[in-house]
């Protein structure tokens, strides 16, 4: 399979999240040419900080390959990997991290910083990112107004219940 077919098994991950309503995130991690992993967010469901797509992948995988280190892995997900998740990836001693969308606001492999290829560290990972990005995108863009046009909708509820009461009472 190519990375962009994994990809596509990554945004069917994400669409489960988008359908939870959680953040569209998916991640999978592929050990040997098969896929031993995959997940989406769910921070709203678990109410855990660490709860993002690539950490739970990162998890299962562990449980899977029987070890911490996933040094034969490539992990895709399709948003540019956090600070939190970067340093994940780190720990794992995962070679290589795919991604689709770039990330702007918080992005660690390339966009803000590149914590995956700092020499600094003890391992760096190859990072390829862009990958069906606009499918990636698109999808969280979606979401987001989603949830904007659906906040919207409530504050306007809230004020005309408020206006009433205030009317009739």
């Amino acid at each position: 399979m190519t990375d962009e077919d994994y990809m596509e098994l990554a945004l069917a991950e994400a669409i489960k999240a988008a359908q939870l309503g959680e953040v569209p995130i998916g991640a999978l991690l592929v050990y040997q040419d098969e896929v031993v992993a995959k997940a989406f967010n769910l921070r709203e469901a678990l109410q855990t900080t660490a709860s993002h797509a690539e950490m739970l992948v990162i998890d299962k995988g562990n449980e899977v390959v029987n070890s911490w280190r996933l040094e034969d892995c490539t992990l895709y997900v399709t948003l540019e990997p956090c600070p939190m998740c970067a340093g994940a990836i780190l720990q794992a001693r995962i070679p290589r991290v795919v991604f689709g969308a770039y990330d702007s606001k918080a992005g660690c492999a390339g966009s803000i910083l590149n914590l995956l290829d700092d020499k600094r560290f003890n391992h760096q990972v190859e990072v390829t990112g862009g990958i069906l990005a606009e499918a990636c995108g698109q999808l969280l863009k979606d979401f987001f107004k989603q949830l904007r046009s659906r906040k919207q909708e409530a504050d306007i509820i809230s004020l005309v219940d408020y206006k009433g009461k205030n009317n009739n009472g």
